[in-house]
């Protein structure tokens, strides 16, 4: 059976399968030590996470502002029940005034009093709203950014068997989307919920003490509100968890195909991906819906309880006046106390909806949080070692991976390496090579056996102090997103040389890249060790972010070096210069070197050959090639390349030093300087609101109806209130009636309480009903169009620094969220709140004029503080933007280069450059607490300051006669509510306000139209491609590096059906010629054809559907093998069974699929992390022949394979070229010998073509890497 092996960019086929370690079959075939090693690595605590849990990582400072905070909202919701005494006292002097017990003086002197204490309470409202806002602001910004670091630290400790199954995107979007659910729902929702929860507690407490029966006979209503309440808010957040959980699944196939746009543009597959990604946004809208729907019922429920309340305490009320057990004033004023308590209740409930979404947010957050992996890179335990010799021992190791237990890959392997010596492991691809360098760095722990390491087991040492003695260089380089100095300088973390003087670090730098064979290409570039290398260091070619990646390993002068496949992407020439610095940088330190290009590794020490888990052969150069039957031997004919002069000796071969030319062979971020595209996303165009209103409602147009339907109910839920001002002032003046006219009216006016209750409740449903479904497929549809509209997108737009993976996530995630965040309950409650002011208004100028535009003179103060606090945090949030988006991708690249990161030992320094990202976002929300509450404040303070003008002008209306109690009451009713709902509208400026920014941020992207537009029907389409390329005086640059010129004046003529092949340095621009085939970019001058007809005026996706490519670094996607392979298919091709299993014998790796359980149905992990890199090649070149392209792009296409896969593939690709032209790039010589024609690119431009035969007898360029290959015996 073949052997398979698991991780990122190593030798394995093992493919992870969720919760594998509920499967009971498996475990009773693993003994109990098996068992506990996996349980180990991949074991996650499922614990529920309680609400408090959030503020765990609140200092004493942060409760002490919190609790201060408190007391404030305390006082502050005390204030509304108080004023609800004030009314009665004031329908008791109503009533004294009418019938002569007090005089016009003595009541005008009681209504002054009662004004004053409106003025004290509106002095006391500003300050205790001002300080409850402020405290919770700022230590919810404080507490949420613990839990951001907390987070990512928690992501960086965990182990490699963690990875295997958590995607970046997942990260990014809990990293971004989720912590500010929780912020938003730690910080001033709390403190306005509590206030109004102290005010529903004090209105019945003061209730009580007025007139307990009747309190109590209302009060009875109440624990069916918290029953009612309690049931749907459990329900709601369960959804809400499963909302989130879809969301991030979605997010992982958004990471994935965004950082590997190049194949998903290649292959055409947008819409395949689009498609993908909308069926988890479908998921989680199902879910979402589920959550609204319960969230309608639970409100529509309580709106109709809280209307019996008003209709039971008016008939009670009205009940014991008639029999003499009280005052109508005691009535009024625990009728408005009961008023009081329910409007809190109603308030209340957005703040409670921010919490279930914070509780929801949190439970996979502190899951991670509170995760201790057994493999901790933070754990201060194991034995340090005092004098490090270098020497590794392997004893009897057994291994598979945690998400295969199934599968061995390892099998009782035993190796000795010395001191000092230089160990190769060469074998197929999936032999074990890479999973040895996984163990030895600690990566995983074996199931059987030990590793030693200078006669210690590894589980003994201290884990970072052990990493930090090796230094590694993976088959798949990873450069970080900073400067090229930096990255190297990345590889004296945690050496003596960490915090040496920068000119001597600098130094250091220069020396390993001299050594590196880079620092010529790095002097040649215009900012030379300050220039960016972009994301992944895909600014860079594949051999020059080899280069890079030699150097960083090389500094530190580590005690092992691990060189996995270390040179597999460079050119023959840098290869041997590059090789020579490897041997001596090898010297008195202990190496193991991975290779399938045997040149590489013929000077070994020992040379061991692995098949299967094992070791077959071990010896080294010499002694392996006298076994002409033997293993190596064997593999060694394999790359031998023929010439014309067979017998030359390694002896012979001169070193002939020609002038490399390193120009960049990747894309890189930067504007087109030839290029008069105005993209949406660069323009500084501000949209209006309404602009951007208009924008986002057509995007939902569809839904419109039930947007029209909500908001409509909602509308008439608010004018309620006005309405009950009417009904209240009926009510107070029929409290002044005789006892038989007020029993008449109490049965009346209590009946219309229910009436309206009922009303409510089915506006409330209609409401939650309609806005929720609208709002949960508005949230779909801009996610899926925004992410279809990323992908529609040219690469040159992905060059951007802005517009890095961990951005683009983030816009999918928060800023969708933050437009999500207007939509639904809180539209319904803004719509509310807007119609009772506006009703009340209205209702008040019909009743009484004069006392309403007296009343509206403060208005404008209401609106100048709403807009001053909305531009606020207008300016916070654009400020925020862009650091949380730079803070995001920090997140989404340590995530997804784990493995790098972990071998460096960076992740303190990681988190360090994440939490200092945090700093300005911080003090801005510092400066927004401090200073935007103080509109909060000045708005609360203006209620009060309303209420006691139109107290004090009321009752000098009153008591000249123009107004009677009904009219006064119903204006001073319709005042206050409309007072109160004001209040809540400003509580909205911060919601408001994320909700502008990010939909400016999303209608520019979604507007952005490319030069390069694969959705565009314009160009010719050509039905019968034959194949023939020709470039013809081409010159380009990358537009984001508009001074490096890459292609100068490059030729190219290759027939139909020919094999072509280009050769040459690093950095020549081979594979830019791929990338201007596929029209990644445009070239600046000279022209592109086709069969004769130039690209640029073809149809893109029409021009695709005709080419296939295989990448130097091959991207597989989290799908089965099978769903893989058909990424490859054009839009109409329908393959069979027997096509995708022809493909791939031809690409040899038929056998190896269907040794597996699942055969092709088998995953293959996120970005095919759980195969080894040939295996993945192989299925990308299955991938490739599946389309049946009529032409054929190979870039490196068997990098990663070893002799004997590449050998067969090489047979198939040549099979596979027959009838279509194919053009390859290619570093190992041996797969391109029998091309057609080989073109050798010098400085951009044709230097040398022929065939491989013509070529070696002009004895140039190409004969010189020849001999550089050859593979004899050692001197």
């Amino acid at each position: 059976m073949t052997k398979k092996v698991g991780s990122s960019g190593e030798d394995t086929a093992v493919v992870q399968i969720n919760n594998y370690t509920n499967d009971a079959n498996m475990e009773k075939e693993l003994d109990t030590v098996h068992e506990k090693v996996i349980n180990e690595q991949t074991h996650i605590e499922n614990n529920k996470i309680s609400y408090w849990k959030l503020y765990s990582h609140a200092t004493k400072q942060d409760w002490i502002l919190m609790i201060f905070g408190l007391i404030c909202a305390t006082i502050s919701g005390i204030i509304v029940p108080f004023m609800t005494v004030l009314f009665g006292q004031l329908i008791d002097s109503f009533s004294q005034f009418q019938t002569r017990k007090i005089d016009k003086i003595e009541f005008l002197d009681k209504a002054n009093y009662f004004t004053l204490l409106f003025v004290y309470f509106a002095i006391v409202a500003f300050f205790t709203n001002y300080f409850y806002m402020a405290c919770w602001v700022a230590t919810g910004e404080r507490i949420t950014r613990r839990i951001r670091e907390q987070y990512f630290r928690a992501i960086l400790r965990q182990d490699i068997a963690y990875f295997d199954k958590l995607g970046a995107g997942e990260v990014t979007m809990r990293i971004t989307n989720d912590t500010h659910l929780i912020q938003d729902g730690i910080s001033e929702k709390v403190s306005m919920g509590f206030s109004f929860m102290v005010q529903f507690f004090a209105a019945f407490t003061i209730a009580f003490i007025i007139n307990w029966k009747m309190t109590l006979v209302i009060f009875v209503i109440f624990p069916m509100v918290m029953l009612n309440g309690g049931i749907f808010n459990r329900l709601i957040v369960n959804y809400k968890r499963k909302v989130l959980d879809y969301y991030s699944k979605s997010s992982v196939i958004a990471e994935e195909s965004i950082s590997t746009i190049r194949t998903t543009i290649a292959f055409s597959q947008q819409k395949n991906v689009s498609k993908l990604y909308d069926s988890k946004l479908e998921d989680a809208k199902l879910s979402g819906v589920k959550s609204s729907i319960l969230n309608s019922f639970g409100i529509g429920t309580n709106e109709f309880i809280l209307n019996s309340a008003y209709g039971l305490a008016f008939w009670f009320g009205s009940t014991q006046i008639i029999n003499d057990e009280t005052t109508s004033g005691k009535v009024i004023s625990v009728f408005f106390s009961v008023v009081a308590a329910c409007f809190s209740v109603n308030q209340i409930m957005p703040d409670i909806m921010a919490i279930n979404s914070a509780k929801g947010a949190a439970g996979k957050i502190y899951e991670t949080i509170e995760r201790t992996p057994p493999i901790n890179i933070e754990s201060k335990e194991g034995d340090i070692l005092d004098n490090v010799k270098g020497r590794i021992q392997l004893k009897n190791l057994s291994f598979f991976y945690p998400s295969r237990p199934e599968i061995k890959t390892l099998k009782n392997v035993s190796l000795d390496i010395e001191p000092g010596t230089t160990v190769a492991l060469v074998g197929s691809s999936g032999s074990g090579k890479s999973t040895i360098v996984s163990l030895v760095l600690r990566f995983y722990d074996p199931i059987e056996g030990e590793i030693l390491f200078d006669g210690h087991a590894i589980k003994g040492l201290n884990l970072k102090w052990l990493r930090r003695q090796m230094s590694l260089v993976g088959q798949e380089p990873v450069l970080f997103n900073t400067t090229i100095a930096k990255n190297v300088a990345y590889g004296l973390i945690g050496s003596v040389y960490e915090d040496i003087d920068e000119n001597k670090k600098h130094e250091m730098i220069v020396q390993a890249c001299t050594m590196a064979n880079a620092h010529d290409f790095i002097m040649k570039l215009p900012d030379k060790y300050e220039t960016n290398v972009g994301e992944g260091g895909f600014l860079l070619s594949g051999g020059q972010k080899q280069r890079i990646a030699i150097a960083r390993a090389i500094i530190k002068d580590p005690k092992i070096l691990l060189l996995d496949e270390a040179t597999s992407a460079l050119d023959t020439k840098s290869e041997s210069v590059v090789q020579d610095a490897l041997d001596k940088a090898s010297k008195d330190r202990t190496t193991i070197v991975i290779a399938h290009r045997l040149s590489t590794i013929r000077n070994a020490t020992k040379i061991v050959v692995m098949n299967n888990g094992e070791i077959v052969e071990i010896g080294n150069h010499d002694e392996l090639i006298q076994n002409p039957e033997g293993a190596y031997s064997k593999l060694v004919s394999a790359q031998k390349i023929q010439n014309e002069e067979k017998d030359f000796e390694e002896d012979s071969i001169i070193e002939r030093n020609y002038r490399l030319s390193h120009r960049l062979s990747r894309p890189a971020p930067v504007v087109n300087e030839y290029s008069d595209i105005e993209e949406g996303s660069n323009t500084e165009y501000r949209y209006s609101t309404w602009e951007l209103i208009r924008k986002i409602s057509k995007i939902n147009h569809s839904q419109l109806y039930l947007v029209f339907i909500g908001m409509t109910a909602s509308f008439i839920c608010g004018t309620l209130f006005p309405v009950f001002a009417i009904i209240y002032a009926k009510v107070i003046d029929a409290f002044t009636k005789p006892k038989d006219e007020l029993r008449e009216d109490a049965k009346f006016w209590s009946l219309m309480f229910l009436v309206i209750g009922v009303v409510v409740m089915i506006c409330s449903l209609i409401e939650g009903l309609c806005l929720g479904i609208a709002g949960e497929n508005l949230v779909l549809r801009i996610r899926s169009i925004s992410f279809s509209s990323i992908l529609r997108q040219d690469i040159s737009f992905f060059d951007k620094e802005d517009n890095n993976v961990g951005a683009l996530i983030s816009i999918l995630t928060s800023n969708v969220t933050d437009i999500g965040g207007l939509a639904g309950v809180t539209l319904g409650t803004i719509s509310r709140t807007l119609s009772t002011i506006i009703v009340g208004i209205i209702v008040a100028l019909i009743v009484g004029w004069k006392l309403t535009l007296v009343v509206l003179t403060t208005v404008p103060l209401l609106m100048t503080a709403g807009y001053l606090r909305y531009k606020m945090m207008a300016g916070f949030k654009a400020r925020t933007l862009k650091v949380y988006e730079k803070s995001a991708q920090i997140a989404c690249e340590g995530t997804s280069n784990i493995r790098t990161v972990a071998s460096l030992t960076r992740e303190e320094d990681l988190l360090k450059i994440y939490s200092d990202m945090l700093d300005g976002p911080m003090k801005e929300g510092y400066h927004n607490a401090i200073f935007g509450s103080l509109n909060y404040g000045f708005a609360a303070s203006m209620n009060y300051l309303s209420n006691a003008l139109a107290f004090w002008y009321g009752t000098l209306l009153f008591t000249n006669g123009e107004y009677d109690v009904y009219k006064f009451y119903t204006v001073f009713m319709a005042v206050l509510f409309g007072a109160m709902s004001s209040g809540r509208i400003f509580s909205y400026a911060p919601n408001i306000t994320k909700a502008k920014i990010s939909a400016e941020s999303i209608i520019k992207l979604i507007e952005n139209v490319p030069k390069v537009d694969s959705w565009s029907k314009d160009g010719k389409n050509i039905d019968n491609v034959k194949g023939y390329v020709k470039f013809s005086n081409v010159y380009f640059r990358y537009p984001t590096r508009h001074n490096v010129p890459v292609l100068n004046g490059l030729n190219l003529n290759i027939k139909p059906g020919q094999f072509a092949a280009l050769v040459g340095p690093s950095g020549c621009g081979k594979s830019t010629t791929i990338g201007l085939i596929e029209r990644f970019y445009d070239v600046i001058s000279g022209t592109i054809q086709i069969d004769g007809v130039d690209i640029s005026t073809l149809n893109v996706d029409d021009l695709r559907k005709h080419i296939s490519l295989v990448n130097q670094e091959p991207s597989l996607y989290d799908m089965t093998i099978k769903e893989n392979i058909l990424f490859g298919c054009k839009s109409d091709q329908r393959p069979t069974q027997d096509d995708i299993e022809r493909v791939c014998k031809e690409a040899n790796i038929h056998d190896f699929i269907i040794s597996l359980p699942d055969g092709y149905d088998t995953p293959v992990g996120s970005k095919g992390t759980q195969l080894s890199g040939g295996q993945k090649q192989r299925i990308a070149i299955a991938r490739a022949l599946i389309r049946d392209p009529k032409i054929l792009l190979l870039d490196e296409a068997t990098s990663a394979l070893d002799s004997e896969s590449e050998k067969v593939v090489q047979e198939a690709l040549d099979k596979a070229a027959k009838g279509r032209t194919t053009l390859a790039i290619a570093h190992r010589l041996s797969t391109i010998q029998h091309a057609d024609i080989i073109f050798v690119i010098k400085d951009g431009k044709v230097a040398e073509k022929g065939t491989h035969q013509e070529l070696l007898a002009r004895k140039g360029i190409y004969y010189n890497m020849v001999q550089d290959q050859y593979l004899g015996k050692t001197n």
